[in-house]
């Protein structure tokens, strides 16, 4: 019973920053009917499969969710879906306004179907400006809200987007936050409302929170960037046989360093032994790290500076990540049985509640494997169902 228990949503989204978020909303209890394609989300085919259409991407982004497939272009589907949105709760959609708008679902039509509806679009740009209409991809996104320029400036001179669905991802978080608030709203006050969620103005907000620097002010004091996070050494310090992240931040575990080490000469160094010297020189106090961590093992470093109370972690890699002992110790990679994938690795929801624990209730589902369950729910009949299906409006799995 998780804190979203009794709340039904119906999610029109595809890839990932949508299905991401209402996959949260669905391991924190909500019912989410995902409404596909006959052809079915896009990431079904992404990555290595046992099955056609039950890749990774779309099992580690959909579970706790049940498919009904609906061709929405066709009257009977569009139908059946504003059936569904009477009894719900949110719809969640992640293309263009303007295409909600050709399919006759924009707000004002759903809205009047169910004023109660949280109308929750996730999408690129806000509708009052002149970007409204483009399209966009998380890729576009890191570039316009500076993210490659940054990776440029700390490396090599290159750009390059994050090796991440970053904007996806935290778009995502934020349409999570933003659904739950107008939850609120709507239990205070009885009435639905649109929620817009544009990835441009989420992403600038995101970046510029760290980088806004001397450009807060008018005039600009200087160009803008966080100091500490464009510096060239701020990264993994090779040691002497690998890799370790290290980050000694405040002035007691720059105390607690300097005795661990027997830099004392450190410590006399007015770059190092204040936190405004070492910010206004933290390409010199990186460097030196760097040189400093290269004279002994990544298993010393780690002895030692978690004696030391001085933040260490190691540096994974993707294989690696799954047997870290902490994430092991909390089973946060589960390995579970998936009804036609067999053994597989899933996530926790990392919210913990003490009240209405969070979880998935159900394993990412198969094409249309609730299509009927659902038209059933809705009042539609056996031969209304059947009808649907033999007309190409819906697909229910295992019927060919």
């Amino acid at each position: 019973m998780g804190p979203l228990e009794g709340v039904r949503i119906i999610d029109l989204t595809t890839v990932l920053m949508g299905p991401y978020a209402t996959q949260m909303l669905g391991d924190y209890g909500a019912d989410v009917i995902k409404i596909e394609t006959l052809d079915g989300d896009v990431t079904r085919q992404i990555g290595p499969t046992r099955h056609p259409g039950m890749g990774p991407v779309f099992l580690n982004t959909n579970r706790s969710k049940r498919s009904i497939c609906l061709d929405l272009k066709k009257d009977a589907g569009r139908e059946a879906l504003l059936r569904l949105v009477a009894s719900a709760d949110v719809l969640v959609y992640n293309v263009r306004p303007q295409a909600m708008e050709r399919l006759r679902l924009g707000y004002d039509v759903v809205a009047g179907t169910n004023p109660r509806l949280i109308y929750a679009g996730v999408f690129g740009f806000g509708q009052d400006g002149p970007y409204a209409a483009k399209p966009a991809y998380d890729d576009l996104i890191q570039g316009a809200t500076a993210l490659p320029a940054l990776m440029a400036q700390t490396g090599d001179g290159i750009p390059r987007y994050v090796p991440n669905a970053l904007v996806d991802r935290i778009v995502g978080l934020t349409a999570v936050g933003a659904i739950c608030a107008a939850l609120v709203h709507r239990d205070r006050t009885g009435r639905g409302q649109r929620v817009d969620i544009p990835m441009f103005e989420t992403m600038a907000g995101f970046v510029m929170g760290d980088h806004m620097g001397g450009l807060t002010y008018q005039p600009p004091l200087d160009r803008g960037g966080y100091a500490r996070h464009l510096s060239r050494d701020r990264r993994p310090y090779k040691t002497s046989d690998g890799y370790i992240c290290v980050i000694v931040y405040n002035d007691k575990q720059w105390e607690n360093f300097f005795k661990a080490t027997g830099r004392d000469d450190l410590r006399q160094n007015p770059k190092f032994s204040t936190f405004a010297g070492r910010a206004v020189n933290i390409d010199t106090v990186y460097a030196e790290l760097a040189r400093i961590f290269e004279a002994r093992s990544t298993a010393e470093w780690t002895e030692l500076l978690t004696k030391a109370d001085v933040p260490v972690m190691p540096m994974h890699d993707l294989e690696s990540l799954l047997q870290d002992p902490h994430l092991v110790a909390t089973n946060f990679f589960p390995v579970v049985d998936h009804p036609s994938e067999g053994a597989i690795h899933s996530m926790k929801a990392s919210a913990r509640f003490s009240e209405t624990p969070a979880e998935a209730v159900r394993l990412a589902p198969k094409l249309g494997e609730q299509s009927e369950e659902i038209l059933r729910e809705a009042g539609f009949s056996t031969d209304e169902i059947a009808a649907m299906a033999r007309d190409g409006v819906t697909k229910i799995a295992g019927r060919g």
